[in-house]
């Protein structure tokens, strides 16, 4: 690996976007306090995505190396703000079906000889506390709680043994899917695209913080029930190969975001059926990278 990406992936920073849905900042969690990098310097007035991708990550390290030298105005509660989806822009979002043997397992199939890939839309994406909305008419809503993969460093044809090197970090992603759209329609990515319905976060963990991503606990509790809980060490496709087949046949950008699957016990193939309905509480687990918690504003 190459001292610049050395640099890249030893950063030691939650990475986070904060403020109004649409017009959130890019900060940097420290402890209870968000350092706001476009107040600590203005040519860090950019998302995350385009930071990283300017090379300008060594310089938002080294501001947040020295925090009691900077503004007062740079300096947030972060209990004050809303946190948004890490990532507010993302030019791609693939995500993994059945890729946690239990999860395929309990739909009675096989794991797939080859990974069975859908997208989601960014603008589906919502911050770790934000509501799932639930639009009219609009039902059989479920949960999936999964490990997302950020991409840090760009490219293509990416081989397996150098994947990891392109990873900028990890967060936590609830998956949130309308099974009826997506039984009836024959295809995943309208049921899975809804507004509000990829709550994400709380921070982007860069890698250096999480030594192995396949070691971590993953769990979703609905209402204080715990729902699924496994460790990402169950995943059937590893992310070095994701990354390393995805690159095959397209360019990995900076911001994008793989999400790797979810484990067994979602609501659609639980026994009775669960599906999520107005007044629910989500909170999403993973060792290492935190925890969303999300309500859920309609449905039935």
């Amino acid at each position: 690996m190459s001292g610049r990406r050395r640099g890249l992936y030893n950063a030691g920073m939650r990475l986070v976007s904060f403020g109004p849905r649409g017009a959130e900042r890019s900060g940097i969690l420290l402890g209870s306090t968000i350092l706001d990098l476009a107040a600590a310097d203005p040519a860090l007035d950019d998302t995350w995505r385009r930071l990283v991708g300017r090379g300008l990550l060594p310089r938002a390290q080294e501001l947040a190396s020295r925090p009691e030298s900077l503004p007062e105005r740079a300096r947030i509660p972060a209990a004050s703000v809303r946190l948004g989806p890490p990532i507010v822009d993302p030019l791609k979002i693939v995500c993994l079906g059945l890729n946690y043997v239990d999860h395929a397992a309990e739909q009675a199939k096989p794991v797939p000889e080859r990974p069975l890939l859908f997208s989601k839309a960014a603008s589906a994406l919502g911050g770790p506390r934000d509501d799932v909305t639930i639009p009219p008419g609009i039902t059989h809503v479920d949960y999936e709680a999964e490990l997302a993969v950020v991409i840090g460093v760009r490219g293509r044809e990416i081989k397996e043994e150098d994947a990891l090197s392109h990873v900028l970090g990890y967060l936590i992603l609830n998956d949130v899917t309308a099974r009826k759209i997506q039984k009836d329609e024959g295809q995943w990515f309208r049921g899975k695209s809804i507004d509000t319905f990829a709550p994400c976060g709380p921070a982007l963990v860069t890698a250096d913080e999480i030594p192995d991503p396949h070691a971590l606990d993953i769990s979703l509790a609905l209402n204080g029930e715990t729902r699924q809980r496994s460790t990402t060490a169950n995943l059937h496709f590893r992310i070095p190969f994701l990354i390393s087949y995805l690159s095959r046949t397209m360019t990995l950008d900076p911001g994008d975001i793989i999400s790797t699957g979810t484990p067994g016990g979602v609501g659609v193939y639980s026994e009775p059926k669960v599906f999520l309905k107005e007044g629910d509480e989500i909170v999403t687990r993973i060792g290492g990278l935190g925890e969303l918690r999300n309500r859920v504003r309609g449905g039935g």
